[in-house]
């Protein structure tokens, strides 16, 4: 009889990574998420990467969309699941992930256009939040975001800073209240000090959170 051999090899971390900068050369959160990548492997034994760039375009909700996102599931046509096809594929990839990494430039005080459409096809009653009597109710607790932030002028988390509150809301809503918020500010001001004072952080916050992590295992 053939005996079958187990071996305890480490499960993957999980990540899912989102860019939203219009930019590919040049754009700071764009290093920073991939140095977040980088420094999470370095404290993983097995990392699983998978990247979502939402600069390159994503569908804004429509009325076809709503209308098959309103629909039971079990009622929908052909039609309305194509209409929801790309929101369940990107509900699929949040659903699935341990970790989370964004990147959010300051675009006019708020964030892209393009991660606000991620977030409203992701923002999904009955997959990633539902409703309650005492209100909704997120449904993707567990998970932990790095949200990376950047900025020309504006002070992260200021009076005129919109992105990173509604950022941090919005995945709470979700139920991902984790969240630990990197900050390349004021670049127009400070220069590249802005880079590297986030570089700083990412390696230090992660390897707080891996050495907390190991602590609780």
């Amino acid at each position: 009889m053939k005996q079958l051999m187990t071996t305890n090899r480490p499960s993957a971390l999980r990540v899912l990574r989102v860019d939203s900068s219009g930019r590919v050369d040049g754009s700071s959160t764009r290093a920073l998420t991939a140095e977040v990548i980088e420094v999470l492997a370095a404290h993983h034994p097995v990392v699983s990467v998978r990247e979502r760039d939402v600069a390159k375009g994503l569908p804004f909700v429509d009325p076809a969309w709503i209308a098959a996102n309103f629909t039971d599931p079990a009622d929908r046509s052909d039609a309305q699941r194509a209409a929801l096809a790309l929101s369940d594929a990107l509900v699929a990839e949040l659903q699935q992930a341990d970790v989370l990494v964004i990147g959010a430039p300051l675009y006019n005080f708020g964030v892209p256009a393009s991660l606000k459409a991620w977030i409203d096809l992701v923002a999904r009653a009955r997959l990633t939040f539902r409703y309650t009597d005492n209100g909704p109710v997120g449904l993707l607790s567990g998970k932990k975001a790095y949200l990376v932030v950047a900025s020309g002028g504006v002070p992260v988390d200021s009076a005129v800073d919109f992105a990173t509150p509604y950022l941090r809301h919005a995945l709470g809503f979700l139920g991902i209240t984790d969240v630990e918020v990197i900050t390349a500010e004021r670049q127009n001001v400070v220069g590249d000090r802005a880079v590297e004072a986030a570089r700083d952080t990412i390696r230090e916050r992660i390897s707080v959170v891996d050495s907390e992590s190991r602590a609780a295992a």
